[in-house]
């Protein structure tokens, strides 16, 4: 609940004195390419694939745009700085020298992908500046990483066991790939402990070392 106390009081201090501290035209834009992206993604991979981190960042990202909210930002820095961090790295690398250093970005080189689904998908190189701007100007909420690890316990389970050949979010193994070293439960278990630990914790510590230093 206090999720949701806070953002209407965000809301109403930002109609009370219409005070705007992200500009109108990112909102419009952000919303209106996640309009267009949701169909078209719908379309070509299925419903489940919203439950990526990196989609449903897009739809938590929107709502932060025009809510103007430094926890929900925060919460997905947690989520989504390293990985699409890596992801953009590993597209710069594959563009200049077609080889893929970390692997993840084929699928932008993929001609049987439509061209509009693979444009779209550059918000993935999109969001890590967004994240960091939006946290620089709004502030760091230092619950954010308690957050997405609350959204993962609950996410994962679910991509274990709706849609597994899909291995969301890697539910099922790492790099798309069911593993087969350990029972899948156990898996799951130490998958929702480790990545916290070594993921969403250490972003948070940097994020918080980052704004402390400014």
């Amino acid at each position: 609940m206090g999720f949701w106390r806070e953002t209407v009081l965000h809301l109403r201090l930002r109609i009370q004195y219409r005070v705007m501290r992200i500009p109108l035209w990112l909102k419009v834009i952000w919303t209106a390419c996640v309009i267009a992206w949701i169909p078209l993604y719908w379309h070509q991979y299925g419903p489940q694939n919203f439950l990526f981190f990196c989609d449903l960042g897009n739809l938590f990202i929107t709502a932060g745009l025009w809510l103007e909210s430094p926890l929900i930002f925060s919460w997905q820095a947690a989520s989504l700085l390293l990985f699409q961090t890596l992801f953009t790295f590993d597209l710069a690398v594959a563009v200049v020298s077609r080889m893929h250093l970390i692997g993840g970005s084929e699928f932008m080189f993929d001609p049987q992908i439509p061209l509009p689904i693979r444009l779209l998908s550059l918000f993935h190189v999109v969001t890590p500046p967004l994240l960091l701007w939006a946290i620089w100007r709004l502030g760091y909420d230092r619950r954010g990483w308690k957050y997405q690890t609350l959204t993962a316990w609950i996410v994962v389970p679910i991509n274990y066991f709706w849609h597994p050949e899909s291995d969301v979010n890697w539910a099922r193994g790492p790099f798309f790939h069911e593993q087969r070293a350990v029972p899948g439960l156990l898996y799951l278990l130490t998958y929702l402990i480790v990545v916290p630990a070594v993921i969403y914790y250490p972003t948070h510590r940097l994020l918080k070392w980052w704004m402390w230093r400014r």
